[in-house]
């Protein structure tokens, strides 16, 4: 799997970390937003982690919907997401990794230390773990 990096917008992710903070105890999760195709993050569109839960999160299929039909709307495509980590490290679980879509980019923010700390990858839905640098533009 081929290494890049993602680029991701100041608000996109002051809005990640809001989001992650407001949901603790339990995980936080939304979808990222940028080009087709492109390892852009433009917009970051909070969710409800319908799943409720501190170890694991699930988007509903409708705020998925919802959310990619408004990204298509305006030429962009819903890229990956982001969910947080409330006790573990920016780093994917076994259930992360199991759970992955390959072509998407998958943002963990962990609230683990004082400070909320960011991280990126891609996952192939099993073993591979590759991590991207993130870069705020």
């Amino acid at each position: 799997m081929e290494i890049d990096g993602i680029r991701v917008t100041r608000d996109a992710h002051t809005e990640m970390v809001a989001h992650a903070l407001r949901g603790f105890p339990l995980e936080a999760c939304g979808l990222l937003v940028g080009p087709p195709g492109a390892l852009d993050v433009v917009r970051f569109a909070p969710c409800t982690n319908v799943a409720a839960s501190a170890k694991l999160y699930t988007i509903a299929d409708e705020e998925l919907d919802r959310v990619a039909g408004e990204a298509i709307a305006e030429g962009l495509d819903v890229v990956g997401t982001m969910h947080s980590h409330t006790h573990t490290e920016p780093y994917p679980s076994p259930t992360d990794q199991m759970m992955a879509l390959p072509w998407w980019v998958y943002v963990i923010v962990s609230l683990r230390r004082d400070l909320p700390s960011t991280r990126a990858f891609r996952l192939d839905g099993g073993d591979e773990v590759v991590e991207l640098p993130v870069t705020l533009v």
